[in-house]
């Protein structure tokens, strides 16, 4: 077996998935190994899929399963069916599933069960990370995937500990580091070069950069009017720029919350680079999403994460981030985020953990190879 051609499969399902796959796929490609990309439509609108694969330089899918939007049940099933033929007619060495979306527990759960038919083998990329919030479908996505997995490939040390908790064999863990850094390092110098802070009117290192799209922010009128306030207010300081994402601009219009929307620069989902670029001048970045916190971290720029805990503490105890307090409030907000914007920028990997430097993904393939 030694010096054979693995055959891995990679999952995209969401937009961080894109992220991931990217420089695992390259890496497999130099190392002489075969990837096959299966997309499956869990995020189906071109802005929020299709550009990605433009801007990160990846081929076109393999296979498109074309899921779309469902209940976490409907579109969890579909991935089900959609994947199994395939996974049966390519019967890859490993299965690569990236993150906590349902795509990729989806696909595990198929893995598991094909195991002794196909003999395939399951890597969890970005393992290992836990919020210990059960409400969150992310979680129990997150802990069921990494049940299933053969392979364990974890970002940060604290991941460790979480899965030696759950009584993972540490045989099965590999830490590779911040996969999605190594596409951050990679795009940063273009993103840079398009500068679209200046395109949109906006002076870099002045101005705020928000993402809202949490179902526990979005979906409940009392919160979503809570983060909107607060970036209201700090709009009176500083502009704001809120990349509008469909379910919180569905949420907004539902409950009559458009009004608080007038401060703010309300713009359309826009493609990873311009997301890139726009973290990468910002003075703060406010958010709820996961992958946001590990870029700003890398980027050097405080971040104000509004959740109640998160699932990837490194940025807090080694990063940029900083948790609103919870529950949160108008003034917890702006508390923290005048907090964080009198700490500063730094500079682009000052505050970086171990392994976030640009090489979690040649990792990632070593570790593939070595559990021939």
């Amino acid at each position: 077996m030694l010096g054979s051609r693995l055959t891995v499969i990679l999952v995209a399902g969401a937009r961080p998935n894109f992220m991931k796959i990217a420089p695992i796929l390259r890496a497999l490609q130099r190392s002489g190994h075969r990837g096959i990309i299966v997309h499956t439509g869990q995020h189906y609108d071109d802005s929020m899929s299709g550009s990605f694969f433009r801007d990160l330089d990846i081929r076109t899918p393999d296979y498109h399963l074309g899921i779309g939007s469902a209940s976490h049940a409907v579109q969890t099933a579909r991935v089900m069916e959609a994947f199994e033929p395939i996974l049966l007619v390519e019967k890859p060495d490993w299965v690569l599933v990236p993150g906590d979306v349902n795509s990729t527990l989806a696909c595990a759960l198929v893995c598991a069960k094909l195991k002794e038919t196909t003999g395939v083998r399951l890597a969890h990329l970005e393992a290992g990370l836990r919020s210990n919030d059960w409400r969150m479908p992310e979680e129990v996505n997150r802990v069921l995937t990494d049940r299933c997995s053969d392979l364990l490939l974890i970002p940060s040390h604290d991941a460790t500990a979480n899965l030696r908790r759950e009584g993972i064999d540490e045989r099965r863990i590999a830490f590779i580091g911040n996969v999605m850094i190594d596409t951050l390092l990679d795009r940063l110098p273009t993103a840079r070069v398009l500068d679209v802070p200046t395109s949109l009117g906006l002076t870099p290192s002045d101005y705020v950069l928000a993402t809202l799209h949490r179902p526990s922010n979005v979906d409940d009128r009392a919160m979503l009017s809570i983060c909107l306030s607060a970036l209201g207010v700090i709009a009176g300081e500083r502009p704001v720029v809120l990349p509008m994402h469909p379910r919180t601009r569905k949420q907004v219009s539902t409950f009559g919350l458009d009004a608080l929307l007038a401060p703010l620069r309300v713009i359309d989902p826009i493609g990873y680079m311009e997301m890139l670029g726009l973290s990468d001048s910002a003075a703060a970045v406010v958010t709820d999403s996961g992958g946001v916190q590990e870029e700003t971290t890398a980027l050097g720029v405080p971040c104000v994460t509004l959740r109640e805990q998160t699932e990837r503490p490194v940025t807090v105890t080694e990063g940029t981030n900083q948790l609103a307090p919870w529950p949160l409030s108008t003034d917890g907000i702006l508390r923290t985020y005048r907090d964080a914007v009198s700490r500063g920028r730094v500079g682009v990997g000052a505050r970086s953990p171990e392994g976030w430097d640009g090489h979690a993904a040649e990792r990632a393939v070593l570790a593939l190879e070595g559990m021939r």
